[in-house]
C-alpha cells in the first residue's frame, strides 16, 4: 500500500493511490494536513465568539502571545537543523529563512508578530530575546505546548517530514487565528506580521518549496522515506496539543466573564 494509501482522512475512508510511495508524498503530507488542519480545532471559533472584553484583557492577549509565539519561534529555530541537505538545496532553504528572520530593515515575522499583539494592548510576559534556547522557554510554557517546542528540534533535525507538514498546515492556522482575532480587533489584519504573508502567499510558497526539495531528496535516498512520514505524524499530533491547551485558555477567559 502506499503513502497515501496507509492515511486515513478524518471520515475514516482510505485514500486512493498508486503504488509510487515516493512520487506521493506530497499527497501523503496533504492528506495528513488535511486530517489536522488546524482552523477545525475549537480554539479558532472559540476566539472568535469569546466576549470582547475578555478577548481584550491585556492579561488574556499575553498569554495567547506566549503560547502562540513559542510555537512558531521553535519552528522557526528548528528549520536551521534540517538534514540531508546538499548544498543546492541548501540555497532554497536559504530563501525560507529570509522570508522569516531576514525581512527588510531586519525585520522578523518573530517582531512582527510581537508588534501586533502590543498593537492590540497586550501585556507580554516574555520579551523578544526571551524566546531562545527551547529548554528554558519549555520552563514557561504548559506540557502540550512544551511536548511541541521540545519535540520541534528533534524531529526537524532528524527528517525533513516535520518541516513539510509544518509549512503546509501554516497558512490554514495563521488565516484562522487572524481571522478570530480580527473579530475583536478590526485593524490587526493590517499588520505585516499578517498581511503581508497573505498579499505575497508566503506561506503557500513555503509548503509548496518544502514539498518539492523533501521530494528531490526522498528520490536520492528512498529509504527515508517511512521515517519521514512518521515524523511529520509525530509533529501534526503535537501541533493539535498548542491549539487544545489555548482553547483552555479561551474558555477559561470566558467563564471568568460568565461569574462576573
Amino acid at each position: 500500500m502506499s503513502y497515501v494509501g496507509r492515511l486515513k482522512l478524518q471520515n475514516e475512508q482510505p485514500i486512493e493511490s498508486s503504488s509510487d510511495e515516493i512520487a506521493e508524498f506530497p499527497a501523503a503530507i496533504r492528506a495528513l494536513a488535511a486530517q489536522h488542519r488546524p482552523s477545525r480545532m475549537p480554539f479558532f471559533r472559540n476566539l472568535a465568539a469569546l466576549d470582547h472584553a475578555a478577548a481584550a484583557d491585556p492579561s488574556f492577549l499575553g498569554r495567547i502571545h506566549l503560547i502562540y509565539q513559542a510555537a512558531m519561534h521553535a519552528t522557526r529555530a528548528a528549520v536551521y537543523f534540517l538534514p540531508h541537505l546538499d548544498p543546492a538545496l541548501r540555497r532554497r532553504k536559504l530563501r525560507i529563512f529570509l522570508d522569516d528572520d531576514g525581512l527588510p530593515g531586519g525585520e522578523t515575522h518573530h517582531y512582527q508578530l510581537t508588534r501586533a499583539f502590543r498593537n492590540i494592548g497586550a501585556k507580554l510576559l516574555l520579551d523578544d530575546e526571551e524566546f531562545g534556547d527551547l529548554e528554558e522557554l519549555c520552563e514557561h510554557l504548559e506540557d502540550e505546548t512544551a511536548q511541541f517546542v521540545c519535540l520541534a528540534k528533534g524531529l526537524y533535525s532528524r527528517s525533513l517530514g516535520p518541516w513539510c507538514a509544518i509549512e503546509v498546515m501554516s497558512d490554514d492556522w495563521m488565516r484562522g487565528f487572524a481571522d478570530a482575532l480580527s473579530v475583536h480587533f478590526r485593524q490587526l489584519i493590517n499588520e505585516p506580521y499578517f498581511a503581508e504573508c497573505f498579499s505575497e502567499g508566503v506561506e503557500e510558497r513555503h509548503a509548496e518549496e518544502s514539498l518539492a526539495v523533501t521530494e528531490m531528496v526522498l528520490k536520492a535516498r528512498p529509504e527515508l522515506a517511512s521515517a519521514t512520514l512518521k515524523d511529520a505524524k509525530i509533529i501534526a499530533e503535537a501541533l493539535d496539543g498548542v491549539w487544545t491547551h489555548l482553547d483552555r485558555i479561551v474558555c477559561s477567559a470566558g467563564r471568568t466573564v460568565e461569574r462576573a
